[in-house]
C-alpha cells in the first residue's frame, strides 16, 4: 500500500475549492462532497459536487471526474492529473480512479475521520465497506488529510446529520 503524506500548501488552494463545492452540495440538499480535477499544468479541468439526492448513489464527484477524464483526456494526461476532494474516495470512486488511470488523489478529510465523526454522532456507516484508497487502489499516490480544513469539513457533515 502506498504511504499517505500531508497535502502541500499549493494543494490547500484546490482543497479549499473542494470544501466550497461540498458546501454548495449541502446547501442544495445533498451530501457535502466536492472534487476538482487539475491537469499537470495546474489548470482546473473539471469540478463537481455530490448529486446523490435524486436516488443515484453513484453520482459522487470523484466518480464523475473519472468518467469525464476517460472521455476528455488522453491516458498520459490522466496520469499527470491530480484529483482534489473534500473527503477521501470511497471504494467505488477509488476503483474508478485507478481503472481510468488518474494521477494522485489529495483529500481534505479521511475515511477514518468521517467514520469517527459518524460514530460520535450515532450515525450508521453507509452500505459499502469504508476502505482507505490504498486498500482499493494501492498504486495511487495519496496526500491527506488536510488538518487545516478538519473543523470546516466536520461542520458540514454535522449539519448534514442534524448535529450542528
Amino acid at each position: 500500500m502506498t504511504p499517505v503524506t500531508p497535502p502541500t500548501p499549493d494543494d490547500l488552494v484546490h482543497l479549499r475549492r473542494c470544501v466550497e463545492l461540498a458546501r454548495e452540495a449541502l446547501d442544495d440538499g445533498d451530501e457535502p462532497f466536492g472534487s476538482v480535477l487539475v491537469d499537470a499544468d495546474g489548470v482546473v479541468r473539471f469540478e463537481d459536487r455530490n448529486r446523490v439526492q435524486g436516488g443515484d448513489a453513484t453520482r459522487h464527484p470523484e466518480f464523475e471526474i473519472a468518467r469525464w477524464a476517460a472521455t476528455h483526456l488522453t491516458p498520459e494526461e490522466r496520469r499527470g492529473a491530480v484529483v482534489y476532494t473534500s473527503g477521501e474516495h470511497c471504494a467505488m470512486c477509488s476503483a474508478a480512479h485507478a481503472w481510468v488511470g488518474l494521477g494522485p488523489i489529495v483529500y481534505a478529510a479521511s475515511t477514518t475521520q468521517l467514520l469517527g465523526w459518524l460514530e460520535e454522532w450515532g450515525v450508521a456507516p453507509g452500505p459499502v465497506r469504508p476502505l482507505a484508497i490504498g486498500e482499493v487502489a494501492p498504486g495511487v499516490v495519496v496526500r491527506g488529510p488536510a488538518y487545516e480544513l478538519e473543523v470546516e469539513v466536520r461542520a458540514l457533515h454535522a449539519r448534514l446529520h442534524g448535529v450542528a
